[in-house]
């Protein structure tokens, strides 16, 4: 069987990870990452979508056996990203990102004002097994998140500070916002909220 690839992200597709059309069906040409409920999860330029997938290197390399660095990664998708469908359609074509859900949540989370983090201007839809993280809360080690849910997210690093990032996880009950080093090192919580 030949193997397909997200036509937005170039994410090898299996049934777990199709996108959703309007209707709830099960879209064959995007993963869930970029396309849910008909429209693309992030309104992206292919360089910002080269940007935010180098971020992924080490996933790739993982993957696939290379050892390529994240700016050699971005040559890279450089060059594939304009064989794909999103990034050959005209501008006015494209299904643009406009899930209610996803202004709420943006919403909301900048009006927790949290000390040295940006306001965000956008939330993509994430995997819980990527994202779920360990904390260390009373000597015992827990996770808050479902490794088998997607969770509109997002990172953005702290300001004033070199190394340490934000993390967003937002579902339609909860908000939890994290601070960590790279590759997730000593993550800590700064806020879970229950929504509503």
């Amino acid at each position: 069987m030949e193997q397909k690839f997200c036509q937005s992200c170039g994410m090898p597709l299996t049934d777990e990870i199709l996108g959703t059309n309007a209707d709830g069906s099960k879209n064959e040409e995007y993963c869930i990452y970029c396309y849910k409920d008909g429209a693309f999860t992030g309104d992206f330029t292919m360089e910002e979508m080269v940007e935010f997938c180098s971020q992924f290197v080490d996933e790739f390399n993982k993957n696939t056996g290379q050892n390529l660095g994240r700016e050699e990664y971005k040559a890279m998708l450089r060059q594939y990203y304009p064989t794909l469908k999103r990034w050959q359609l005209p501008a006015d074509e494209l299904p643009h990102a406009t899930s209610p859900i996803k202004q709420q949540l943006i919403e909301e989370v900048n009006a927790l004002d949290i000390e040295d983090m940006p306001k965000i201007d956008n939330l993509f839809v994430l995997q819980g097994s990527f994202i779920n993280m360990e904390y260390h809360i009373n000597g015992n080690t827990v996770k808050f998140l479902d490794d088998n849910a997607n969770y509109w997210g997002n990172q953005v690093e702290k300001q004033g500070v070199e190394g340490r990032c934000f993390g967003i996880a937002c579902d339609e009950h909860y908000i939890l916002v994290t601070e960590y080093g790279k590759d997730g090192a000593d993550a800590e919580i700064v806020v879970v909220k229950r929504r509503g």
